[in-house]
Order: C-alpha cells, then sequence, then structure tokens
C-alpha cells in the first residue's frame, strides 16, 4: 500500500517536468519556424543592380515598370553610362548583377579579366548610327562626308576611349577618308545622351549618335544614316556578372529582356533584334 503511494505521488510531481518540457519544445518549434519565415521572406527581396549603356535608358526604365509589377520581390537598380566607364567600374569591384554594353569590345574587355559569367553572354539588340542637327535652323547635313566641308563647324561625338558611339563614328570617318578634317572640328562627349544634349541646345552644329537616341527627342532631326559598310556591326551584348551575389534574379532578367515583353519594349525605342 505504501509502495503504490509513492508511485503515485512520484508520477504526479514528475508530470508538470514533463508538460513543462512538452511546452518548451512547442516554443521552440515556433521559433524556429517564426526564424525561417522571416528567412524566407528576406530571400524574396532582391535588389538587381544593372549596368547599362545610357541609350538604353527610357527602354530600361519601361521595362522596369513592367518587370517590377510581375516580381514583387524585385527591385531594379540602375547605372546608366558609357559602356567603357561601366565596363571599368565593374572590373574594379563596382556593384553589378547585369551587364548590357553598347559594343562588344566593353564585353570582350569584361569576360578578359573573368568577370563574365560562363554561359550567360547573348547578343541582344542591334542598332543605327545617325547624324543629327537642331530641329530648328540646324544646317542640312546629308551625309557622313558632309561633316569635313566647311559649314560644319563643331560635331559632337562621343569619345572613342569609353563610348561605343565615339568608336563607330571613328570607324566611319577613317573609312571615309575624313578623319583629320573632322577631328578638327570635334567637340569629344562622356556618352551619347551628352551628344545628343548638346546638338538639342545648339552647342554643337551636328552630332553622331545612334538612331534611338535621335527618336526620343523632339529637339533633333537625322539628316543621314552611316552606310552599311562603313563601321562594325552595332550589337549590345549582354551578360551576368560573374560576382554577382544574385545568380539566379539576374538570369531570370537577362532572360526577360530577351522575351517577347521585354523586346516589344525595345522594339518601340527603334531597337531591332541582332
Amino acid at each position: 500500500m505504501n509502495k503504490l503511494f509513492t508511485l503515485t505521488a512520484t508520477a504526479v510531481l514528475a508530470l508538470p517536468l514533463i508538460l513543462t518540457g512538452c511546452g518548451g519544445g512547442d516554443g521552440a518549434s515556433s521559433s524556429s519556424a517564426s526564424s525561417s519565415a522571416q528567412t524566407s521572406a528576406k530571400a524574396e527581396n532582391v535588389e538587381l543592380n544593372v549596368s547599362a549603356a545610357a541609350s538604353l535608358t527610357n527602354a530600361m526604365q519601361d521595362i522596369a515598370k513592367d518587370y517590377e509589377a510581375a516580381h514583387p520581390g524585385t527591385k531594379l537598380v540602375f547605372n546608366f553610362g558609357s559602356s567603357g566607364a561601366l565596363e571599368q567600374a565593374i572590373e574594379h569591384g563596382g556593384a553589378a548583377d547585369v551587364f548590357v554594353s553598347a559594343g562588344q569590345k566593353q564585353m570582350n574587355d569584361l569576360e578578359k579579366v573573368g568577370e563574365v559569367m560562363d554561359g550567360t553572354r547573348i547578343d541582344l539588340l542591334r542598332n543605327e548610327v545617325v547624324i543629327i542637327v537642331p530641329k530648328e535652323d540646324g544646317k542640312d547635313i546629308n551625309s557622313f562626308d558632309a561633316l569635313a566641308t566647311a559649314p560644319v563647324e563643331h560635331i559632337a561625338l562621343g569619345d572613342p576611349k569609353g563610348v561605343p558611339v565615339g568608336q563607330y563614328s571613328e570607324q566611319i570617318i577613317k573609312k571615309l577618308g575624313i578623319e583629320e578634317a573632322v577631328k578638327a572640328k570635334a567637340v569629344y562627349a562622356s556618352d551619347v545622351r551628352q551628344v545628343l544634349s548638346w546638338v538639342e541646345t545648339g552647342n554643337a552644329d551636328c552630332g553622331v549618335v545612334y538612331a534611338t537616341d535621335a527618336a526620343i527627342s523632339d529637339k533633333v532631326r537625322v539628316t543621314a544614316k552611316a552606310p552599311a559598310d562603313s563601321h562594325k556591326p552595332i550589337i549590345y551584348p549582354a551578360a551576368v556578372v560573374k560576382s554577382s551575389k544574385q545568380e539566379a534574379a539576374a538570369k531570370e532578367f537577362l532572360a526577360y529582356l530577351q522575351s517577347d515583353k521585354g523586346q516589344a519594349v525595345f522594339a518601340k525605342y527603334g531597337f531591332d533584334k541582332p
């Protein structure tokens, strides 16, 4: 009888400890689940850094609206500029997940230093080079050969050291044999949008820009297109940057740029498929 009473008392005393232990287990499980949920939520919020040629500014800003609406956890952060400056920034550790260049040279240079993720490089777009003049009272410069003639005093060009449109311009004037005459009149810009601005404001008689840049301005008019055989094809390559910490999101965005939706926006701004 005494043994039975002792066993029963021990069981009763142990019961709160058992229940407490179970309760503690539930709390730890709940805490772990909560922590996991918070980690998952953080993983869904991605900031994607896109370094893109200045000539892509308007098209990329439109694409961002559609893309972020369809991918609420992703925020696109753009860095627009000359492709050469962007390439140099990436090479020296600048934050970038995706690089879209206006020239193959800059992408080649980035690939040489091992900063292009294997298997991601693609040819995204094609463009043309044109001469523009101010819409009001602009001179009729109807060919690239005319850049060497007396009526033209100031020609806005991209700096060929790092600006692809400047490199294409240099190829054209060399091909036409007017390099020395044009260089004597040239003012060099840091990117294609600066060339456009100088012509819009009348600070240059004319400028050489992409057809897509001319199309977005109501202050300039196109007077001539570059002869097709006077320069290398104007192809815009794109790739995921190897040092990206957002590989999956970067690849997904790159795929979107190639999709029908992405290409439709580029087409609206005058870009063609390569």
